[in-house]
């Protein structure tokens, strides 16, 4: 097995059509983007329906919580595990507890079947940690400094996609439904496409074949061993700027819960179909917005670090203000009908929902920016992104919990506010003390460096290539062009 997938890496990185290459980084942000769309983005997309499409919010509840807790311990180690097997196999098992979670929900749905439900929640919980960690690791890693911004918004865009179009697909076959829940026909057509991402996972290549249009290596390596990686583990916890950078992380997906289950109070099977709908469109637009600003403000990456800071600063006092006009009009004992979406009343909070989407793609665009900006380093990346995962599912049991006991709509709305307004000054200190680039001080790989047997024949940047000088052994010596130097 580990014989053909080297194979196959080795012929995939050697394809060119043109100027694209196969082992371009672009391109590889492309497909984790759609390995992402048949997994995550139907799962996203589930989640927009509101508890799972069910009507047991607190089932739903307690599944997700399940979930995130247990993605919450793996997602420390998700990293490290990542550096030990590489991309492609970390994200083959990663990829894996989508399709098993939606069979849950389908079982829910048939049979009324609850613990498998709820199991299925947990082992997600840790195929999850290990695919976020992978997708971090190669969209941080692999592109030049000047396109990490717009690398989120490529990768963000087609995950949403994947939001969109499950979200479609629900919509079209709710769209004449007058049930309270979702159909099967939903989770089954859900089901066939996330089955697709464990095959798609393989086409995703090792950092070593990997080469940037300025002819520079990922990274030569693989895969670390164990005993390197498990002392880089340690170094990660006594980084100042982990520290710093931990409420960002826990609040990041913290509204999720709140946003899902006032879906659920306000609107009825079809409806949220819609909502979910344009929830992907919001996050395309937030994606496409933050990477834009990161990558193209005319300051150094400082000074658009700290810009990008304050515009999703004022993004979440704009949306989340809005919210709380709407929120303080319902508590969770006020009597409702779920909305349908010939209801005009309806229409204000979709567009609500959708804006939340908008800001929730700028606030992870910026932390993954963020991130990406103290190395450049595919292995460091891997644990911080981990770690990112971690926290961020921590932070997720937690806001899962308070709903399933049903803490106050309002009192979910401003915990989660107020966990962003406060890690954003935070953020700003880390991307403060970012440098203008890592280049000088991380040690930076060329082809022109290297023989060719070390990056498998993979196709080469225009300009580049590696290092195809003539070489004639004679006994203890090789010739090299004019120079001679002794054998090794």
């Amino acid at each position: 097995m580990t014989k053909f997938t080297q194979n196959l890496g080795k012929r995939l990185a050697s394809i060119q059509i043109g100027s694209v290459r196969y082992n371009d980084p672009w391109t590889q942000v492309v497909i984790i983007g759609f390995v992402c769309f048949c997994s995550v983005g139907m799962f996203s997309a589930l989640g927009g329906l509101g508890a799972g499409g069910t009507q047991d919010p607190q089932l739903a509840d307690t599944a997700n919580g399940v979930l995130y807790g247990c993605f919450a311990i793996m997602g420390i180690f998700a990293g490290s595990v990542n550096n030990m097997l590489g991309p492609r196999l970390t994200l083959c098992i990663g990829t894996m507890g989508y399709s098993l979670y939606v069979g849950g929900l389908w079982a829910h749905q048939v049979h009324g079947n609850r613990w498998f439900f709820i199991l299925a929640g947990g082992i997600l919980g840790i195929t999850a940690a290990l695919l976020w960690s992978a997708q971090g690791a190669i969209m941080m890693s692999y592109p030049l400094e000047k396109d990490k911004g717009r690398a989120f918004s490529v990768f963000w865009a087609i995950f949403q996609l994947g939001n969109l179009i499950g979200s479609s697909i629900a919509l079209g076959i709710e769209a004449n439904s007058t049930l309270p829940g979702v159909s099967t026909g939903v989770y089954i057509a859900f089901l066939i496409i996330m089955l697709t991402s464990i095959a798609t996972s393989w086409l995703i290549l090792p950092p070593h074949l990997v080469i940037r249009s300025d002819g520079s290596l990922v990274e030569l390596e693989d895969a670390l061993t164990p005993r390197e990686e498990i002392r880089q583990f340690v170094v990660l916890f006594k980084d100042w700027r982990m520290l710093a950078l931990f409420p960002m992380f826990f609040a990041s997906n913290y509204f999720y819960a709140y946003q899902g289950a006032i879906v659920t109070y306000f609107f009825n099977g079809r409806t949220r179909a819609l909502s979910a709908l344009t929830q992907g469109l919001g996050a395309i637009i937030g994606a496409l917005f933050i990477g834009f600003c990161l990558d193209k403000m005319p300051f150094k990456r400082r000074t658009r670090s700290l810009v990008g800071v304050g515009i999703v600063f004022i993004l979440a006092c704009i949306v989340w203000g809005g919210g709380l006009g709407l929120q303080v009009q319902y508590t969770r004992a006020t009597p409702h009908t779920p909305w349908d979406w010939t209801d005009g009343a309806a229409v204000g909070p979709i567009i609500l929902i959708a804006a939340y989407y908008v800001g929730d793609a700028a606030y992870q665009g910026l932390a993954y920016y963020t991130m990406s900006a103290i190395t450049n380093d595919p292995f460091k990346l891997a644990r911080m992104a981990g770690y990112y995962k971690g926290v961020q599912s921590a932070g997720s049991a937690v806001s899962y919990g308070m709903d399933a006991v049903k803490t106050a709509y309002l009192t979910e709305h401003l915990v989660s506010w107020i966990m962003i307004l406060v890690s954003l000054p935070l953020c700003a200190f880390v991307l403060y003390h970012v440098r203008e680039t890592n280049y000088d001080v991380e040690k930076t790989i060329h082809v022109e460096e290297v023989a060719p047997e070390q990056v498998g024949g993979a196709a080469m940047p225009k300009g580049h290539h590696a290092d195809v000088s003539h070489v004639v052994e004679n006994d203890d010596q090789k010739e090299i062009g004019d120079s001679k130097v002794l054998s090794v």
